[in-house]
């Protein structure tokens, strides 16, 4: 690591520096070096960038930077929607403040009630936690936050899907009445700005552009269908890839489970994670993907957001996300750290249009399909132009006029002349 490159960017305690060091970071990321002074200023910052951008520490550094921890109340809460995350954060978090007295805790659910309120007694620093268990513990009075005038609201669209807004706005409503808020998310959805205007004062807005992220080099390939069946076809790429460490992603919970029973029934080591999993086989899946146990994991968008696993070395795109910045948010989890990686992603040829809307973001797509055991590149595959239709000319096109009924010409002049009659009788 450069010398004191934290050190001449921004003005931090020791102990933060040491940890730094430690996990040899070699220079702040784009989002660090522009939110980071903002925040320990005490402004309002919305973060707004994928995952890889560096966003955790961007938070972290500074509000352990303001953290007092001779004074034994709550003074931040982070927030996150999944409990995997929220780990995630807390893992982060404890690796800087080894050289410290700040505690840290995590509250999240799936764990038992009265042993996490029995820890919380004596009040930690920060809280890192899911804002349903947060709040409930809050409203039932096991833990205070009345002190803490930090607040986290991570990956808040996430948050806005996932129905947890609401959450997080009655744990904001209990925090000090100066109240710091920083909230980061890969974009800001129309829905989320009133919850925005309610608690931020003039916030400071950064948005890093996934152009702008590229943590290391990233091949794409586009394999056709050419109406092969999807999961077996997944599978056969699975296999051929041989990965190291490979995410398959699947747009819906019902999807990942047929994908997964499949690759399970065909003898590969895979796992999956989704929302509907009971909280302790999340937490187990979990641990064997960190330590490299299994070699695929099947997820959903939503199981996997912000899950930050080390060796990831291939993302496998079973279906198009709707929402297309997803891909740049599911590629991202591999060519981490300056490693390489690959994304792939099964399209239909009516989805043509998609690929080239991800294109105009700045991939560049490779097209190969598998044959037997060899790759092979193949022709853009792009939807037949439909047939316009063509004009009958063998058949009269307009219109016939219209007859004349036999006699109208002397049945309209005798009723003309009957009413002027009955006219003339009215007048006199």
């Amino acid at each position: 690591m450069d010398k004191n490159v934290f050190e001449q960017r921004f003005q931090l305690k020791p102990f933060l520096f040491e940890a730094i060091r430690r996990q040899a970071f070699d220079r702040p990321t784009d989002i660090q070096e522009r939110l980071i002074p903002s925040i320990i200023k005490g402004n309002d910052v919305i973060g707004q960038s994928q995952t890889g951008s560096g966003k955790t520490l961007a938070f972290l550094l500074p509000i352990l930077e303001k953290i007092n921890p001779d004074v034994k109340k709550v003074q931040a809460v982070i927030t996150a929607p999944t409990r995997e995350l929220a780990r995630q954060v807390y893992d982060e978090a404890q690796k800087l403040v080894e050289e410290s007295n700040i505690v840290v805790k995590t509250v999240v659910g799936g764990t038992d009630r009265k042993r996490m309120v029995d820890q919380l007694k004596n009040e930690p620093h920060i809280i890192i936690g899911t804002p349903g268990r947060i709040k409930d513990l809050v409203v039932q009075e096991g833990i205070s936050i009345f002190s803490a005038s930090m607040l986290v609201v991570d990956e808040a669209d996430q948050m806005l899907d996932m129905g947890f807004i609401e959450d997080v706005d009655q744990i904001a409503s209990r925090m000090a009445h100066q109240l710091q808020m920083m909230v980061f998310s890969a974009t800001i959805p129309e829905n989320l700005e009133p919850f925005l205007r309610k608690y931020m004062n003039n916030p400071k807005h950064v948005h890093v552009k996934p152009e702008e992220i590229a943590p290391g080099e990233i091949e794409h390939f586009a394999i056709p269908l050419k109406s092969r069946d999807r999961i077996q076809l997944t599978i056969e790429v699975a296999k051929k890839y041989n990965p190291y460490l490979a995410i398959i992603f699947a747009n819906t919970k019902k999807d990942a489970d047929e994908l997964a029973d499949k690759m399970m029934a065909e003898g590969l080591n895979v796992d999956k994670l989704h929302g509907d999993l009971p909280p302790r086989t999340r937490k187990s899946v979990m641990k064997r993907v960190a330590n490299a146990e299994c070699q695929y994991l099947v997820a959903t968008d939503l199981a996997a957001r912000g899950i930050d696993v080390k060796g990831i070395s291939h993302v496998i795109h079973y279906q198009i996300p709707t929402d297309l910045d997803y891909y740049i948010h599911r590629s991202g989890r591999t060519g981490r750290a300056g490693m390489s990686g690959i994304a792939a992603v099964l399209y239909e040829r009516d989805e043509m249009d998609k690929l080239e809307k991800l294109q105009k973001k700045g991939i560049t797509f490779n097209h190969q399909e598998l044959k037997g055991d060899e790759w092979v590149q193949v022709n853009v595959q792009r939807p037949k132009p439909k047939k316009k239709a063509e004009k009958d000319t063998t058949s009269f096109s307009t219109p016939k006029p219209k007859k004349v009924k036999p006699g109208y010409k002397k049945k309209f002049q005798f009723k003309q002349k009957q009413e002027n009659k009955f006219n003339r009788r009215k007048k006199k």
